[in-house]
């Protein structure tokens, strides 16, 4: 990190609350007035004014705007802007089998992205696999390379974000993994490990759906199902670091054993192990979940009956979820929504069926993340990390 990133990170780093909101601001709708920044902050235009002048003498926004060429309504006052390159982030996310990576700036837009096997679960192994993961990356950004300020990294599990612990990962088979400190150690940067979905969500609040929405919710289905929650213009990042585990909810047959050993769980019945087990049982033979879902489309009993199943669970889950703090929307996200078609009758009328009075009220839309888009997560989580 060179001297002028230094200063940068530096000032973020010792951003008065004000100035923090200013940034924040500016940084997830840019370009935007100075009347509108003060507007949506609640500061006067003094203090907003005060806010920008380091910011601007840092290179990290630019207040010399021409308002014709902001693209803003009306004749906007004094706009201001990111300096979208004056930060770049990585972001990585850790799959079972592979490593996805992205190189961003501030805004998190995708700069270029990498992707990696992984052989073995072993910690070791991983740690070296993101290390190469993210030197490759950093390698290719050439010149903006020097302005790599920090690196964020999502896994699957109960993550403590504030030590970089893995505390437990069913996924990685994982426990008590000092991910945090081994990396800090090797790559000579601000590290920050997050939980998967809570990432996504992070992304999502900031650059995403969740802008301008006070109450949301992600829902992911997949190899795991999983829950990001964003309440009263905030992650939720629960009190020891676990929030949202609607795949943990005992909500099926205690008979029905989950990956993490507990007997119940909305995993054991929809996610992606648990259906291609049942059509697999029912066939007698191995089937891989592409057949499962060619199968039900076909009109396979068995295959039909275990998408509706894993459907009806995940239906009374985000009932569950709507229910306990009501957001105004939930986006159904992750590498299932490719076989959404085969879930959406039976989870849409177990959710009407659960769902508490005006709480129907909340909108459920599927939206199709990539696995760019959980890395991407993953570099709005180390982001935030600068500034708040």
């Amino acid at each position: 990190m060179n001297d002028e990133m230094k200063t940068r990170t530096v000032l973020l780093d010792s951003l008065s609350d004000a100035a923090t909101r200013v940034f924040t601001t500016i940084l997830t709708r840019s370009p935007i007035s100075r009347i509108d920044v003060a507007r949506l902050t609640g500061l006067s235009q003094g203090a907003v004014t005060r806010a920008v002048a380091p910011l601007a003498a840092a290179g990290l926004v630019n207040d010399s705007l021409d308002p014709t060429l902001t693209g803003l309504p009306g004749r906007p006052v004094s706009p201001v802007a990111v300096v979208a390159e004056a930060v770049v982030a990585l972001g990585v996310k850790v799959n079972a089998d592979e490593l996805i990576g992205v190189a961003t700036d501030v805004t998190t837009r995708t700069i270029l992205s990498d992707r990696l096997p992984l052989t073995s679960h072993d910690p070791a192994a991983v740690i070296d696999a993101i290390v190469t993961i993210c030197s490759r990356l950093q390698g290719r950004l050439g010149a903006l390379g020097s302005r790599l300020a920090c690196i964020g990294v999502a896994v699957s599990g109960d993550v403590d974000m504030t030590s970089g612990v893995v505390r437990d990962s069913a996924l990685m088979n994982w426990r008590s993994v000092d991910l945090g400190a081994a990396l800090a150690e090797r790559l000579d940067q601000r590290i920050v490990v997050e939980n998967d979905v809570r990432a996504l969500t992070i992304g999502e609040h900031w650059f995403g759906v969740g802008l301008g929405t006070s109450s949301f919710a992600i829902v992911t289905i997949g190899r795991g199902i999983g829950s990001g929650l964003h309440l009263n213009g905030e992650v939720v990042e629960g009190a020891y670091g676990v929030a949202g585990e609607i795949g943990h909810l005992p909500l099926t047959s205690p008979d029905r054993i989950c990956a993490c050993g507990r007997r119940g769980c909305v995993e054991a019945v929809a996610a992606t192990s648990a259906i291609v087990a049942v059509v697999s049982e029912a066939h007698g033979r191995s089937v891989s979940i592409d057949e499962a879902v060619e199968l039900g489309r076909r009109g396979d009993p068995a295959a039909v009956a275990a998408f509706a199943e894993a459907g009806q669970v995940i239906g009374a889950a985000i009932a569950s979820l709507v229910n306990l703090v009501g957001p105004e929307l939930v986006i159904i996200g992750g590498e299932g929504v490719a076989n959404f078609d085969l879930l959406e009758t039976s989870l849409r009328r177990s959710y009407a069926e659960h769902v508490f009075a005006s709480a129907d009220r909340c909108r459920i839309v599927v939206r199709p993340h990539t696995f760019e888009d959980w890395a991407r997560g993953a570099a709005a989580t180390a982001i935030r990390s600068l500034v708040v």
